[in-house]
């Protein structure tokens, strides 16, 4: 067959169908046909029918001759480096393991010459194949009239069921209508259910029974009249509210009935809440029962108005709002005038600390007992009231039955109690009542009005300090706000200045005991700390520091007016150790204050200590500070000698005893606090057996200074001789004195053995 012309090259201007796929250019499209697919069952290499066939790992098959030839053909014609053997090898294995390719490799068999042998068996077998179809002819006619019959029957079956299929579909097309026809009848009974209801709540909302009408005009304001009212509200709502409503004709007949309704019931439940906030005016009547049992049970009545009579309900509101206003302003008032009958004067304005007490008339004040003069600094069982800050008010004519008094900060508190109380009750009342806050505000103008004129009534003339402080603290823990610390920082101020400006002339005592003004300090100090523990003001704790100097400054000023210094020091141990016995109870832990005067105490002690010893051993004292520290090895040119010292050990040895009782009388007699007076003196017989201690270290040194031994008097002998004498006062504090010294004094001459 010749080639096409589309096939040969020649020079047209035209595109052929040949020279486009070449060109590889734009859309390529190709025609394919059944030659263009390779049968499943055929060899990929021949394109023939399978001769016993191989796979490889790929999928591809081949036949067994073709597979084997072909790769017999690449392994000779790869003779070049550039040709890639990448997998031959790996394919060899696998061949190798074929039973077949292993036959023929073993016995040298040419290829050519085993396919035309297999060629040979395949046309036998084929041949074979075509006797053996000639001899089953007739079996095979036979199993042809079978089919043809199935065939016939299988084509009645057909007819039959495509006429079951027709029928059927007929059916679903009538089935299919019904359904469409009860959905829309479901709608439509929808549809008419939505406007029944709408109609039905429209006739119920709208219409206007004549049971509620009767109820509303005669009936009585109760439990059922409020229902109605209710029933009445929403009426009016839905007339009000809804748009399509207000153009139906049905309004026009029933508006004009809901309008005097509400005009009537309007009138009637304010006749009736105005009648009950009268009773509230009635005197000796327990408000706030009348407004949880009878004013809350018609809260709605008071809604109503709100909604439906807003100018009612503005004249319900203010007529509450004065007859509250007045009725709790007469009741504060009452309340106190009679605490002022109960309260108890603490302090006045000469009640200072540094003022002098003969010139106040002390003895001439008839207004409360002298008992209770000791409360003007000291804290005591005022304390008490902030332990029962949350105890009920006081009932004034039950205290006044009792004929009891109380200082002001007791009044205070109930004050504060009963306000607190009443307040709460009234606010929760208001806001669930009227639903309103700020008209608690203007109920309680007037009974803060009343309070704030007590207030200012009592304050400019109140001078205690101490319940000037125990109100901030109940202020604190009620959380009101009431502003005491300009009182109090005045009163403070007031007893500063006292102290600062004090005549010491005239408060000076010929006593060396503790002094009524430092005391008085003491106990002032000790309460405003006490009351500061769980609160840290720091103001407070920085004008108890200004006090303090002014107090050291003016003690220091009395002693001074004591002729002797012993006196003066004697004057300064007494006042700081009772100070500091004050302010231990009102603090264990210590602080600032008490530090200070500790210091002060120790100080002063030690001073006292070397004044008793001069008193009794001074050639002893001046010879030890003199010459006793001399370096035994130190070029002296007067070094010590026996006639110097001898004097001085037989002075000791016959009088140390009688010195030793003198000392301790004067401890006894010159201390007003036992245990500060005993602890002096063994400080002062611990300083002397450190003084005597270092004269005998002196004599050891002393050339000849043996012959004094007689004559010296040993440490255990001064020890022995204290036991004797302490058992008039203490025994428990003579071993501790006898302990503590001789520890010390061991350890003083460990280190002078060391010199």
């Amino acid at each position: 067959m010749p080639e096409r012309h589309s096939q040969n090259e020649n020079d047209l201007a035209l595109f052929t169908y040949d020279d486009k796929r070449k060109l590889v250019y734009g859309t390529q499209k190709e025609r394919l046909v059944n030659d263009s697919v390779k049968p499943s069952d055929a060899c990929c290499l021949c394109l023939k029918p399978f001769i016993d066939p191989l796979y490889c790992q790929k999928g591809h098959v081949f036949c067994e001759e073709c597979i084997l030839e072909c790769l017999s053909s690449q392994k000779t014609d790869i003779q070049s480096d550039d040709v890639s053997l990448e997998g031959l090898q790996q394919e060899l294995e696998e061949c190798k393991n074929d039973d077949v390719v292993a036959n023929i490799l073993s016995k040298g068999t040419k290829l050519r010459e085993y396919t035309k042998g297999v060629e040979n068996n395949v046309r036998q077998v084929e041949l074979d194949s075509i006797q053996d179809y000639i001899k089953e002819s007739d079996n095979l006619v036979c199993l042809h009239d079978q089919i043809r019959d199935c065939d016939s029957i299988l084509s009645q079956m057909e007819t039959l069921l495509s006429g079951f299929q027709d029928e059927i579909g007929s059916i679903s097309s009538e089935i299919k209508s019904l359904q469409e026809k009860s959905m829309d009848m479901g709608l439509k009974l929808k549809n008419r259910k939505v406007a029944e209801l709408k109609l039905s709540r429209f006739v119920e909302d709208i219409i206007v029974p004549p049971r509620m009408v009767d109820i509303i005009v005669d009936g009585e304001v109760n439990d059922e009249y409020m229902r109605t009212l209710e029933i009445l509200s929403k009426k009016l709502k839905f007339v009000e509210v809804d748009p399509m409503v207000k153009s139906s004709k049905a309004l026009k007949d029933v508006q004009p009935e809901l309008e005097r309704l509400r005009q009537k019931a309007v009138s009637k439940v304010f006749e009736f809440i105005v009648q009950k906030l009268y009773a509230l005016r009635k005197p000796k009547t327990n408000i706030q029962i009348l407004q949880q049992s009878v004013l809350l049970k018609y809260k709605y009545v008071v809604f109503f108005l709100k909604e439906h009579g807003k100018e009612i309900y503005v004249e319900v509101r203010g007529a509450y709002i004065d007859t509250m206003n007045k009725v709790l302003s007469a009741h504060f008032r009452a309340y106190i005038q009679a605490l002022e009958k109960l309260q108890l004067d603490i302090a006045t304005s000469s009640d200072l600390i540094g003022v002098e007490t003969r010139n106040t008339g002390l003895f001439s004040r008839g207004r409360e007992p002298l008992k209770n003069r000791s409360a003007v600094f000291a804290l005591g069982e005022r304390i008490n009231i902030l332990k029962e800050i949350d105890q009920p008010a006081l009932i004034p004519h039950i205290a006044e039955a009792s004929s009891l008094k109380y200082p002001y900060e007791v009044l205070f508190r109930s004050l504060h109690k009963l306000l607190m109380d009443t307040a709460t009750s009234e606010y929760i009342f208001c806001d669930d009542f009227f639903g309103e806050e700020s008209i608690f505000y203007e109920i309680f103008a007037g009974p803060f009005g009343a309070i704030d004129e007590h207030f200012n009534s009592i304050l400019p003339n109140f001078y205690d300090a101490i319940g000037l402080m125990l109100m901030i603290r109940i202020i604190h823990q009620h959380r009101v706000n009431i502003s005491l610390w300009p009182r109090f920082k005045m009163v403070f101020d007031m007893h500063l200045n006292s102290l600062r400006n004090a005549n010491v002339k005239t408060l000076w005592e010929d006593d060396v005991h503790p002094h009524y003004v430092m005391r008085r300090y003491a106990e002032f100090t000790a309460s405003l700390i006490h009351l500061n523990v769980e609160y840290g003001d720091g103001q407070l704790e920085l004008n108890l520091e200004r006090l303090r100097m002014a107090v050291d400054d003016l003690l220091i000023k009395l002693a001074k007016t004591f002729p002797k210094p012993k006196l003066q020091t004697v004057f300064l141990i007494n006042n700081y150790d009772m100070t500091i016995a004050v302010l231990k109870e009102a603090s264990p832990e210590g602080g600032k204050t008490q530090l200070h005067f500790e210091e002060l105490l120790k100080s002063n002690t030690s001073i006292f200590v070397e004044e008793l010893l001069l008193e009794h051993f001074s050639d002893l004292i001046k010879f030890v500070k003199t010459r006793a520290s001399e370096d035994p090895s130190s070029s002296s040119d007067q070094p010590a000698t026996v006639a110097e010292v001898e004097p001085l050990v037989k002075d000791f040895a016959t009088r140390w005893k009688a010195a030793i009782e003198l000392m301790h009388k004067d401890v006894i007699t010159s201390f007003s606090n036992f245990l500060c007076g005993m602890e002096i003196l063994r400080a002062a017989l611990t300083q002397l057996l450190l003084y005597y201690t270092r004269l005998s270290d002196c004599i050891k040194r002393i050339v000849g200074g043996s012959t004094l031994n007689k004559d010296l008097v040993s440490i255990s002998s001064i020890m022995r001789s204290h036991y004797a004498e302490s058992s008039l006062f203490n025994g428990g504090l003579c071993l501790y004195f006898s302990y503590e010294s001789v520890a010390f004094i061991r350890f003083y001459l460990a280190d002078l053995r060391k010199f």
